[in-house]
């Protein structure tokens, strides 16, 4: 049986920016990742200013802004019964910009040292050591590894959150479609972040570059066993009729994307009330980003606060290991102090999400009112959740 000290298990951006962290803090971890390589799936994904503020304890902000640009508002354009309603706001006091998910995962794997990341390792069930209690992770290729510290990072249908008896993450009606275009002549859009709602279909769109533009298409009423998810050409087909009542500019931009960066999914989701009561530590193991609090995309919240996850997990566990050692009671206080401090914050996201979430998918006026009114009271500054700051790492 192979002995490590921490071990992640998931190599997307939770996984790696937790990896990123603890080495930044001196601390060596090792990543188990399924693919045979560095994932590409997704398009991209709009970082706002508590994004940039994990980004820049990371050290690799400044290496992402090379190929994003800011934008600088948010418009919202309403069209409902034939009439177009449209309003705009300042994006927040600090930064915000669009990156590919690529970009982003790449820049974070290269600050790793080399061999940090196992690819080809596919988790199938975690113990724990019945005389250390620390857990033994089993590989599906029937490796057995013991670890002093187990983080998963390993997304909605997390093997660690299963381990934790965490409740399986609930689907939206809804499904997402994100793709990217490019302009070889540029695009010409402003530099802001413009969604647009009607009747069937909710669709956004972010610059990345002067070039390069990513969207999404929030898609109602697709049967949750559909077969086309993998299907790009069908993908971009179901968007097409989902936006027939949108001006030429949005079907032009979605029948000129790259189909290698269209993407399908189901929108996932934990509830508020399991945010708050769930238990997210069982000796040294825990979990972070999806696997902790999978969200919908209604706040663009979702890679943000897995990169805030990352920097707060890294400075509880070394605060504790640089002043006590790394016995198993300083580990799981180290871990207990990172789920206090993420348990709160995560909980009003989610409820700002799910509220949010709620009023775009809900066919009734009445219901969809009821709930703009949770959110307006509840949340009376919608962007204040951008100004939160996750400290030093």
């Amino acid at each position: 049986m192979e002995e490590m000290g921490i071990v992640i298990v998931g190599g997307g951006i939770a996984g790696l920016a937790t990896s990123l962290a603890l080495h930044r803090k001196g601390i060596k971890s090792v990543v188990l990742e399924r693919a045979e390589s560095l994932r590409s799936d997704g398009a991209a994904l709009g970082v706002q200013t508590n994004g940039w503020k994990a980004l820049e304890q990371l050290g690799v902000a400044h290496i992402l802004r090379l190929s994003s640009l800011p934008f600088y508002q948010i418009r919202s354009v309403l069209v409902e019964n034939g009439k177009r309603y449209e309003s705009a706001a300042p994006v927040s006091y600090g930064e915000a910009r669009c990156i590919k998910r690529n970009d982003l995962v790449k820049v974070l794997a290269d600050a790793l040292p080399q061999g940090t990341i196992r690819f080809g390792c596919r988790v199938a069930s975690v113990k724990l050591d019945e005389t250390t209690s620390f857990p033994i992770i089993r590989v599906q290729d029937g490796t057995n590894i013991k670890a002093k510290v187990l983080i998963g990072c390993d997304g909605a249908n997390s093997v660690v959150a299963e381990f934790l008896r965490l409740n399986r993450t609930k689907v939206c009606a809804s499904r997402a479609v994100r793709g990217l275009t490019s302009y070889p002549n540029g695009h010409g859009f402003r530099h802001e972040f413009v969604r647009i709602k009607t009747d069937d279909v909710l669709c956004g769109r972010l610059p990345i570059t002067a070039h390069s533009v990513f969207w999404f298409a929030l898609v109602p009423n697709c049967s949750a066993d559909s077969k086309n998810f993998k299907d790009q050409e069908a993908v971009q087909k179901l968007t097409l009729r989902s936006i027939k009542e949108l001006s030429e500019e949005w079907k032009e931009m979605v029948k000129k994307c790259d189909k290698s960066s269209l993407y399908m999914s189901s929108l996932r989701y934990r509830t508020p009330w399991e945010i708050l009561f769930g238990k997210f530590r069982t000796g040294t193991v825990t979990v972070a980003g999806d696997a902790m609090h999978m969200m919908g995309p209604f706040l663009g919240q979702g890679g943000s606060s897995a990169l805030e996850d990352a920097v707060v997990m890294a400075r509880c566990l070394a605060e504790k290991i640089e002043k006590c050692g790394d016995s198993r009671k300083r580990i799981e206080e180290g871990i207990d102090e990172y789920v206090r401090e993420r348990r709160m914050r995560l909980f009003s996201l989610s409820t700002q999400t799910y509220l949010t979430g709620l009023c775009i998918e809900s066919s009734s006026r009445v219901v969809k009112l009821m709930f703009m009114v949770f959110v307006m009271v509840l949340f009376f500054d919608p962007i204040h959740h951008t100004r939160y700051d996750c400290g030093r790492l």
